[in-house]
């Protein structure tokens, strides 16, 4: 089992072994992360990285007492705070998303 820290090093070091192990153990997870990172412009390990940065700027305290939960509950810790991290700013995204979609709809667009 990976350690909180070593799993923060490999997804700031590359994306490959992270990569590899999502993709076995969560193909549609890897998927989305893989075309949110596409469209933000970002390599997979970029975008990874910045659920970390974002998380830590902007979530909010339910949000950190999900991820301490989740990470109190689970078998590998690491993993289910790199999980909680990046579908944490996968749902803003696409919350976001919706915003700017309806405020199209709007204005006539």
């Amino acid at each position: 089992m990976a350690m909180l820290g070593d799993i923060l090093a490999e997804a700031r070091r590359s994306s490959g072994p992270l990569q590899t192990l999502m993709r076995g153990t969560m193909p549609d997870l890897m998927a989305e992360i893989e075309e949110a990172a596409d469209i933000s412009g970002e390599s997979t390990a970029d975008y990874v990285g910045g659920a970390f940065t974002a998380f830590s700027q902007l979530a909010s305290e339910e949000d950190w007492a999900t991820l301490i939960s989740s990470m109190r509950d689970s078998a590998d810790p690491g993993m289910a705070c790199l999980l909680t991290m990046v579908q944490w700013r996968l749902a803003m995204e696409r919350s976001a998303m919706g915003v700017a979609a309806a405020a199209d709809q709007g204005s006539g667009e």
